[in-house]
């Protein structure tokens, strides 16, 4: 008789949920990929990575995406993501009220009254960079 091995339980895969309530994993997931992609001391917006998605005007669902972010498991820089001004709009998402201010200057990011400054300095644009 063999002895059975003790298997690890498989992690399970965080699923988004969209604002229908619907599981949306892929789209979510894609979103991840391009996020993980935005280097350091760099940002982008909703609407550019919809765009580079093919799918331009869902921006509100990338926010959607990016307020599911914050589960430690995914491992996604979601400070990196503002919107299309370089305003820090989902800041009330994080845990402290500036710690998403405090990511972006822990990366040469200056940011003044939730406002990116050189937004177009240190804009990322996934549609141009992504091959």
């Amino acid at each position: 008789m063999k002895a059975k091995k003790n298997k690890k339980p498989a992690e399970q895969k965080p699923v988004a949920v969209s604002p229908s309530g619907k599981r949306d994993e892929s789209f979510f997931e894609l979103v991840y990929d391009i996020v993980r992609q935005i280097p350091k001391g760099r940002v982008t917006s909703y609407g550019a990575i919809a765009k580079c998605l093919g799918t331009k005007l869902s921006a509100r669902m990338v926010g959607w995406a990016m307020h599911g972010a914050h589960d430690p498991r995914i491992k996604v820089p979601a400070h990196r993501v503002v919107n299309r001004n370089g305003m820090l709009s989902g800041k009330h998402h994080f845990g402290e009220h500036d710690e998403m201010q405090r990511l972006l200057e822990k990366e040469k990011i200056k940011v003044v009254d939730d406002q990116i400054q050189d937004f177009a300095k240190v804009f990322w644009d996934p549609s141009a960079e992504i091959i």
